[in-house]
């Protein structure tokens, strides 16, 4: 149980995959601009990566792995993400439609997104079991969500302050995201 819990810690803070491991980025910057949204896609990307995890070490150690045919991981792994993204957009588009319509392109982009097919692969390479490797799937989506909404957090923030000229837009949030990753590494002490 133990290790488990340093294993969610770790994937959340300690190694988070935007800020550590720079995966993810795109969405990151791209849906950052409103709590709102920032939240909503952190959900989404929750449970397409907890779901993509679980799923995807299923298959591996019951299909690819036992019938030697682990090449083959990258195009069924894709197929696997693509499958719960459009699942999520289903789901989004009647249930919240708002969200839907605020998410827009970067819905579709969690198929591409490459945090998720990271993770997964990610798992595959260290070698967990089902648990751990949706433990790590879990830590992973909810560091995601932690740096996607503190990110939107600041930048609603940035939006209100006098920022010169040359820093306006893209060059404040990279360097915001910059601080970020700085202060992240503070974590690394915990384990």
């Amino acid at each position: 149980m133990k290790e488990m819990i340093i294993l969610l810690i770790a994937a959340a803070l300690v190694n988070n995959v935007v800020l550590s491991q720079f995966l993810g980025i795109c969405p990151f910057l791209g849906v950052s601009k409103k709590v709102e949204t920032a939240s909503g896609m952190g959900f989404a990307v929750i449970f397409v990566i907890t779901i993509a995890s679980a799923i995807s070490s299923i298959i591996y150690s019951q299909i690819l792995d036992r019938f030697h045919i682990t090449y083959l991981q990258t195009i069924v792994f894709i197929l696997v993400i693509a499958a719960l993204v459009q699942f999520v957009e289903m789901v989004l588009k009647k249930i919240m439609p708002g969200l839907y319509q605020a998410l827009g392109v970067y819905l579709p982009l969690i198929t591409t997104n490459c945090a998720v097919l990271g993770v997964v692969l990610i798992n595959v390479q260290k070698e967990h079991t089902l648990i751990p490797s949706i433990i790590n799937g879990f830590g992973t989506s909810v560091g995601f969500l932690i740096a996607i909404v503190i990110m939107a957090g600041i930048r609603e923030r940035i939006e209100d302050n006098d920022i010169p000229n040359a820093f306006k837009g893209s060059p404040i949030v990279l360097i915001t995201a910059g601080l970020m990753a700085i202060a992240f590494c503070g974590f690394a002490g915990l384990l």
